[in-house]
């Protein structure tokens, strides 16, 4: 029997370019600028590498983001990377890349902020044994309501959150360029450093790309962001320019303020720099920081997470419930997103290492989707040659070419480091096989497509 036909939620364009870069940043600028400094540090082994390669990370970036303002500019579509993909390399990938997104990479990500969050509010304020976790579970449903409120309450407080995390890491910034260093900061590599640099530099890029990550978010909102075919491309370029200056600033700060080997032995690099500035009361004030960061993040993924699902119940009778909602807001999205995002911060409770699950978790599948959306950009400019395309990707083919060997050496990076958390997400990938065989089984049953 036929599925009776629903009238289509459609998102409108009310984004401005502000607030594109308000979500870019967001996103991107979370908790692991906070984690990762003291990982590049001890790897780099020199002052130049550790920078070069916070750099270099900008520019990988800025080379993926152009090939994803090509599409995002030519296919707006509240889908992003799944609309691309089901266009380019058929329904049955898109089908797939949905699924993973829905159970695996977006969910997991809020999960991971999420546990975030809940480490460093627990040393604010502890709720008991179970604290993080409690933590992680208020953020993820009160601001998933915040965003079933509609995206013009998610996008006001994105903007706030964005203000204010940047203004934090300013201050960190101030503090470490002008305030008191550290008398061990050595400016001469480490020990074994030239020996170390050319084996881990793969490593030092695993965390340096970490940390840049989100920024393909924007192709989640292109249909709902004013003049998308010019703000896009601006939206992109202008975020990964104020991300990369940052990176730079606060890993200069780090670096004058406690020196390379310091940092490299830190456990908490920027608590550990603002209580050698401001004592305790600085690791109360990192401490915060870092919740609204991470808060900031929170709020930008759930908000561009939901549009996925929304587009995989407008396009699969089985998932339609997930295509209803109100205007501008994918409303069932919203909650089924948040309600795996809850379980999952279940299973890292348990795991009692819920941060590093979830990073294992959502790697592998990231970047292999990560390479199928440049492998689709070749197949529609090929296939559709005629479309009419306000932004190409410069030096083409060159520029996503490029990019694909960089998701082709990170998904290998990422199968070679995770743990059983990795392998579990790969598991939930591979359960999208029998459940597109029965999507399409029972659509052919239905007669519906």
């Amino acid at each position: 029997m036929k599925l009776a036909a629903r009238p289509i939620v459609t998102l409108k364009p009310t984004l401005s370019l502000t607030d594109t870069i308000a979500i870019i940043v967001g996103v991107v600028v979370g908790a692991s600028v906070f984690e990762t400094p003291s990982l590049v540090a001890a790897n780099a082994g020199s002052v130049e590498i550790a920078l070069l390669t916070w750099g270099l990370g900008g520019v990988i970036s800025l080379i993926g983001a152009l090939c994803y303002a090509e599409l995002a500019t030519t296919y707006p579509h509240p889908g992003g990377t799944y609309y691309y993909l089901r266009r380019g390399l058929g329904s049955a990938i898109g089908f797939l890349f949905a699924w993973t997104r829905m159970s695996v990479i977006q969910t997991g990500s809020i999960a991971l902020l999420a546990f975030v969050f809940g480490d460093y509010a627990s040393q604010l304020w502890r709720l008991g044994i179970y604290s993080p976790s409690i933590y992680a579970a208020i953020a993820i449903m009160l601001l998933t309501g915040l965003n079933l409120l509609g995206v013009r309450q998610g996008k006001r407080t994105q903007n706030l959150l964005a203000v204010a995390q940047v203004a934090g890491l300013i201050l960190i910034c101030a503090i470490g360029l002008f305030g008191v260093s550290s008398s061990a900061a050595p400016t001469l590599p480490l020990d074994g450093a030239e020996e170390a640099t050319s084996n881990n530099l793969g490593m030092i890029m695993v965390f340096v790309l970490l940390s840049y990550g989100g920024w393909n978010e924007a192709a989640y909102i292109s249909a709902e962001v004013r003049d998308g075919s010019r703000n896009i491309v601006r939206a992109l370029i202008w975020s990964i320019a104020i991300i990369t200056a940052l990176y730079l600033l606060v890993n200069l700060a780090l670096i004058r303020g406690l020196g390379l080997s310091r940092m490299a032995d830190s456990q908490a690099v920027v608590a550990d720099l603002m209580r050698l500035n401001m004592g305790e009361v600085g690791a109360v004030l990192t401490s915060s920081l870092v919740a609204i960061a991470t808060i900031c993040s929170l709020n930008a993924t759930i908000l561009t997470g939901a549009r996925t699902n929304y587009a995989l119940g407008r396009d699969f009778s089985v998932f339609s419930f997930l295509g209803r909602g109100r205007e501008s807001t994918p409303t069932n999205a919203l909650i089924v997103q948040g309600l795996i995002a809850l379980v999952l911060v279940m299973v890292g409770t348990f795991a009692r290492q819920g941060f590093e699950t979830m990073v294992d978790y959502t790697a592998p599948a990231f970047w292999f989707f990560f390479l199928l959306s440049g492998i689709s950009l070749f197949v529609l400019r090929r296939r559709e040659p005629n479309i009419n395309r306000s932004f190409k990707v410069p030096f083409y083919p060159l520029t996503p070419l490029a990019f694909c060997g960089i998701c082709i050496y990170m998904l290998q990076a990422s199968l070679a480091y995770t743990g059983w958390g990795g392998l579990l997400g790969v598991i939930v990938l591979l359960l999208g096989l029998p459940l597109l065989w029965w999507t399409q089984k029972f659509s052919i049953n239905t007669g519906n497509d």
